[in-house]
């Protein structure tokens, strides 16, 4: 994150973005932390380019989405109207659609079982691109959610780089709804300090102040961006 770009996020930009800025501004100065050591990913999942041009034209470059086809047929066309946006995939992958997602995303946020690993590693390889790569924990392990139990953890990172040949360059959890956020995003540092894994994607609209306090790399909000979908 560059101080030009913090500069493009005025009175004038959309309120949801000024307000988010503010609050990462304020987080990070409780934190003792640089804002340029966070990245904010504006989650424009289920939106319309209509609703994120403005956005856009606010300064902010990079957006996340949930799902490969979404993104497929928006963002082609919002990213050569707009050189320099970077496009996070931050939903769950489906190996039929690691093809699409190397070829669309510039960081993939959901990397969570073998079968990616080797989708990834094959695409990776054929088309010569190197998304930023992040690890998803299930840090609450529940049943109906995606991700690696911390137990499992060390064990599929290092497959993911020995038996894959991957890069991991992050981190990501998404703590229970009913849960204090914090002991999940202290989780997640921890088991990426111990596995020498520089980003964290901790937080989200509602606890993202709380992420970065545990040292969030970067932040993915949604609807207070956006407004309600």
């Amino acid at each position: 994150m560059t101080a030009e770009k913090n500069a493009l996020v005025t009175s004038d930009s959309p309120h949801g973005l000024v307000e988010v800025e503010n609050e990462i501004v304020r987080a990070c100065a409780d934190a003792k932390r640089e804002r340029a050591s966070v990245e904010l990913i504006a989650v424009s999942k289920t939106f319309e380019a209509a609703a994120i041009e403005p956005v856009i034209a606010a300064g902010q470059r990079v957006f996340g989405e949930n799902r490969v086809q979404e993104a497929k047929a928006k963002w082609p066309a919002l990213t050569a109207a707009h050189p320099g946006l970077a496009l996070h995939l931050i939903g769950p992958l489906q190996s039929n659609k690691a093809k699409d997602a190397v070829a669309l995303f510039d960081a993939i946020h959901s990397v969570d079982r073998p079968s990616i690993c080797e989708a990834l590693a094959k695409e990776i390889k054929a088309q010569q691109r190197n998304p930023l790569l992040f690890v998803q924990l299930n840090t609450g392990e529940e049943p109906q959610k995606a991700g690696i139990s911390p137990l499992e953890a060390d064990a599929f990172i290092a497959a993911c780089r020995d038996t894959y040949g991957l890069t991991i360059s992050g981190l990501m959890c998404i703590p229970p709804l009913d849960d204090a956020p914090a002991p999940h995003f202290a989780l997640t540092a921890k088991i990426a300090a111990r596995n020498g894994v520089k980003l964290l994607s901790m937080g989200m609209s509602a606890d993202f102040a709380v992420a970065i306090e545990f040292g969030a790399t970067h932040v993915r909000v949604g609807s207070a961006i956006f407004g309600k979908r």
